[in-house]
């Protein structure tokens, strides 16, 4: 199984909370959905980025998300005591029930 580990710092200097987390989510979801709109020309944007600059943008916001997710998984630790260690297993193992791995 092929595998691309990232490893991510958690955030200091806030206070998120699962909603407030959640939120922050959403906007950068939008935010790479709008930067993969414009590597496909869907931005309605006249002056176009090479595809270089355009897939960097779209790596920039896929890494907000995961950042923001890795936020979201210390606030759950934090409140309820969850392993996510244990719970990246049993994720992995559900992939492989599922037929994905």
């Amino acid at each position: 199984m092929e595998r691309k580990t990232i490893s991510l710092p958690r955030l200091s200097g806030l206070t998120p909370t699962m909603e407030s987390t959640m939120l922050k989510i959403t906007e950068e979801v939008g935010e790479l959905a709008q930067a993969i709109g414009k590597f496909r020309g869907l931005s309605g944007e006249r002056d176009r980025k090479s595809d270089e600059e355009v897939v960097r943008a779209i790596v920039s916001e896929l890494l907000d998300v995961a950042q923001t997710a890795t936020s979201m998984m210390f606030v759950i630790e934090d409140m309820y005591g969850i392993d996510m260690s244990e719970e990246m297993d049993r994720h992995v193992e559900k992939l492989r029930q599922k037929g994905y791995l």
